[in-house]
């Protein structure tokens, strides 16, 4: 694991800020956003220090396909499998990415609505 000392994301992944984590593995944690914008509002993030998905490289590639497959899996634990859920992960500022850490917001448990144009 790379990890970065002020990044939050990483102390929460090193263990240093006590989480209760919904999943845990050797490369991936998961926990409930402090924050929900759902009533299903998951964290997914890499325990290696990723800025966002521009600077992963392609050694990430096998990493970020298993963070997908491990939202799948939450999602099915929770139980929004079925009815629908979505995967998130915002990109720098402008996409209103708030820590420097790529993560994966996993959003469920109503309806989400359709993306338009504005």
């Amino acid at each position: 694991m790379t990890e970065h000392s002020d990044c939050i994301f990483c102390r929460i992944a090193g263990g240093e800020i006590p989480c209760d984590f919904l999943y845990a593995d050797e490369q991936i944690v998961a926990f409930n956003d402090m924050h929900p914008q759902a009533p299903v509002h998951i964290l997914i993030i890499p325990k290696k220090h990723i800025p966002s998905l521009a600077e992963m490289s392609e050694e990430d590639i096998a990493l970020v396909g298993r963070i997908n497959l491990v939202a799948a899996q939450l999602a099915e634990a929770v139980g929004i499998g079925k009815s629908g859920y979505r995967l998130i992960s915002n990109c720098r500022a402008d996409s209103g990415q708030e820590v420097p850490h790529l993560h994966y917001h996993l959003l469920g448990g109503r309806y989400l609505g359709a993306f338009t144009q504005q």
